[in-house]
């Protein structure tokens, strides 16, 4: 896992073990297990790291008015029961415009204003709830939806 992975050389004297994994990918899920010899005895512990994804498609740059899709997926083990999205933390509901199906939100026609930050909820049969956030950007133009610029003859227009 080099070179995303380290240890705080500097923390261990004071008996922090920390691993830390940056960038963290859906293949680190799973059980990890330090042990630490300290004089004659040896200490152990186990953490079990559990990764979500939020994956776009079509990848970056989504242009205005192409259809997209956002998915969310999780390595937690049980039955998923609900996927909730919120967009800038309002809960998105179900229209003609945002489809939600098996963890995934359909955006039909994407606007400008659709972009930010948007939050997917999953909720397991034994009651974990689990969210990530992706910050999606759109590619139009953000104005009057027929717009006329007026401008001196002789002068520059923007």
């Amino acid at each position: 896992m080099r070179p995303r992975v380290s240890v705080q050389d500097s923390a261990l004297r004071s008996g922090n073990f920390s691993l830390r994994i940056d960038p963290v990918r859906s293949e680190d899920a799973g059980l990890y297990e330090a042990r630490v010899a300290y004089n004659t005895g040896v200490h152990s512990c186990q953490v079990e790291l559990g990764v979500i994804t939020v994956t776009l498609s079509p990848p970056s740059p989504v242009v205005e008015n192409e259809p997209l899709s956002l998915s969310c997926n999780s390595s937690h083990r049980a039955s998923l029961v609900e996927t909730c999205w919120f967009h800038n933390e309002r809960l998105v509901p179900t229209s003609r415009t945002f489809c939600s199906l098996h963890g995934a939100l359909s955006i039909l026609r994407p606007a400008v204003s659709d972009a930010g930050f948007w939050r997917c909820q999953l909720r397991y049969s034994d009651n974990e709830i689990i969210s990530a956030m992706y910050n999606l950007q759109i590619l139009g133009f953000d104005g009057p939806v027929n717009p006329v610029v007026y401008a001196a003859a002789g002068s520059a227009a923007d």
